[in-house]
C-alpha cells in the first residue's frame, strides 16, 4: 500500500467520523433523546482491515459485515477488544452454522427457516442467540424481509424458537429522491416497532430499531431509529 494514500485516507476517515458522529448526535437531540440513545454502527462491506482498524481507535465500537466469508476472513486481522460485532447482510440457512457463535447479533432474519436454523444451531452450542427481524417496509420483490401485514404473527412464532432472542427490527426503505417520503417509510417502521413492544411478546425484547444508513442515517433517527448502519459515508465509497 502506498504509504502517503494510506494517511490521506486515514484523515478522511477521522473527519468522517466526525461529522457522522456530530449529525447523529444533532438528530438524537432533535427527536428528544440523547446522543448515547442512537448507536453508530460502521458498515465494513468490501473495507480493508487496515482502514477498519483506524475507524476503531477513533472510538467505533460497533460493525457489521454483510457477508460470513467475508467477516470470517477479516476477523483474526481487526482489534475488536470491546466492539460489538452484527452480521447484517441476508444469510442464506447453509451459513448459519458459521456464523453463530461469531457474533453477537444476526441482523435481518427475513424467514422462520433461518431463525429455525440459527436456534437449532445456537443450541447445539449451548448459547442464545440475539437476532433483528428484518421487515420489507416497502415491499420490494428485490430485497428480503418479512411482509409488513404479517409480521406480528411471524414474531409471535419466531419468539417461540429456542436458542434466539428477538432484540427489535431492522429494514431498508425504497430509495427515494424525496425526503418526505422516506421519512414515511421510517415513519411507519416506528409506529410497527412500538405496537410490537407494547404488546410485551415473551422472548421479544424490542430494544433495537436499526434503520438508516450513509444517505438517510438522519432522517430515520428522526423517525425514531436506534441503530444506524454507515459505511461509504465513513470509509469512502466502496471498491468492488
Amino acid at each position: 500500500m502506498d504509504e502517503a494514500l494510506v494517511k490521506a485516507r486515514f484523515r478522511d476517515i477521522e473527519e468522517n467520523y466526525k461529522v457522522i458522529t456530530e449529525n447523529i448526535a444533532q438528530a438524537a437531540v432533535r427527536s428528544g433523546r440523547t446522543p448515547d440513545d442512537v448507536r453508530f454502527m460502521a458498515v465494513t462491506k468490501t473495507v480493508d482491515s487496515i482502514y477498519i482498524n483506524h475507524a476503531l481507535s477513533l472510538g467505533v465500537d460497533l460493525i457489521g459485515e454483510n457477508r460470513v466469508q467475508e467477516f470470517l476472513g477479516k476477523r483474526d486481522e481487526l482489534n475488536l477488544d470491546g466492539v460489538e460485532k452484527h452480521l447484517i447482510g441476508h444469510l442464506q440457512t447453509n451459513k448459519v452454522r458459521q456464523i453463530v457463535g461469531e457474533v453477537d447479533m444476526i441482523d435481518g432474519v427475513d424467514s422462520i427457516k433461518v431463525a429455525n436454523e440459527i436456534g437449532k444451531v445456537s443450541q447445539k452450542k449451548g448459547i442464545i442467540t440475539d437476532v433483528l427481524v428484518e421487515v420489507n417496509i416497502g415491499g420490494e420483490e428485490s430485497k428480503f424481509g418479512l411482509d409488513p401485514s404479517k409480521l406480528y404473527e411471524t414474531v409471535c412464532e419466531m419468539s417461540e424458537i429456542d436458542g434466539i432472542k428477538i432484540q427489535g427490527l431492522m429494514a431498508i426503505p425504497p430509495i427515494c429522491t424525496n425526503k418526505e417520503e422516506n421519512r414515511k417509510f421510517f415513519s411507519n417502521m416506528y409506529t410497527m416497532f412500538l405496537d410490537i413492544k407494547a404488546k410485551k411478546i415473551d422472548n421479544v425484547n424490542m430494544s433495537i430499531l436499526s434503520m438508516g444508513m450513509s444517505d438517510d442515517y438522519v432522517s430515520a433517527i428522526l423517525e425514531g431509529s436506534t441503530m444506524v448502519r454507515v459505511g461509504s459515508s465513513l470509509f469512502g465509497r466502496r471498491v468492488y
